[in-house]
């Protein structure tokens, strides 16, 4: 609202207000026209309301981290979600049109992000605390079955440039997340190791992989590894070899 010659265009006010300046004799001036600033940290309000302030997760029990994770990692996922490799339909609905430059853009907001991440208590068994941190530490050679750790980091910070963290994740996505790789929901380039690796894995095991992985906290220097400590020990299409 703007006032004109010292008058106030009074009939664009809402009528409680004129009210109070007729009674009172005060001068109202004028509403101040709020100003958005057009910066990337604004643009990415929609992503935080379900992700969490800086992506560091929210308290739903699903919506997982993305602060901190691979840039290379957060864009491929976001160009998935746009061109239909990956399916859930809040993300597909938040990216459908966006450019590629866009979601890189993106992606590199939240790879600069690295807020502190005090991880729930889980509820889980300690027999099935005890399974997953085997899992995720050492696997199973038994079953031909490489640790989480292997690709993911010592850390589980994950690796640049397209290999994620591991952590500060809800219990909830977690456990998704490994049925849709299972099932084919999910999908990585051919080689699509993740696919190989959860084919191997029972609903026990998946269960106790995300309850022990949930339950890690995420220090501030939690930070992707710029390559892998020793060589993967899988081909896969995601990650350079």
């Amino acid at each position: 609202m703007k006032l004109r010659n010292g008058g106030a265009l009074w009939g664009k006010w809402p009528n409680w207000l004129v009210g109070y300046a007729l009674l009172t004799g005060v001068a109202v001036t004028a509403y101040a026209e709020e100003v958005i600033p057009d910066t990337i940290g604004q643009r990415v309000k929609a992503c935080v309301a379900c992700h969490g302030d800086q992506g560091r997760a929210s308290n739903s029990g699903y919506y997982p981290r993305i602060a901190g994770k691979p840039e290379g990692y957060l864009y491929n996922q976001l160009l998935n979600f746009r061109d239909g490799r990956r399916n859930y339909p809040a993300m597909v609905y938040m990216v459908t049109g966006l450019t590629d430059d866009y979601l890189r853009e993106i992606a590199h907001f939240f790879a600069q992000q690295h807020p502190p991440y005090p991880a729930p208590q889980t509820p889980a068994s300690a027999q099935e605390m005890t399974l997953g941190a085997a899992l995720v530490n050492k696997g199973d050679a038994a079953r031909v079955l490489p640790a989480c750790a292997a690709c993911h980091g010592p850390a589980l910070a994950g690796v640049e440039p397209g290999i994620p963290s591991l952590l500060g994740l809800p219990r909830d996505y977690l456990f998704a997340q490994l049925n849709n790789w299972k099932n084919g929901e999910r999908k990585a380039a051919t080689p699509d190791c993740m696919h190989g690796i959860v084919g191997k894995l029972s609903a026990a095991d998946m269960t106790a992989v995300a309850a022990w992985l949930s339950s890690q906290p995420v220090a501030n220097e939690n930070r992707p590894a710029a390559q892998p400590a020793s060589p993967l020990p899988l081909r896969c299409g995601s990650m350079p070899q």
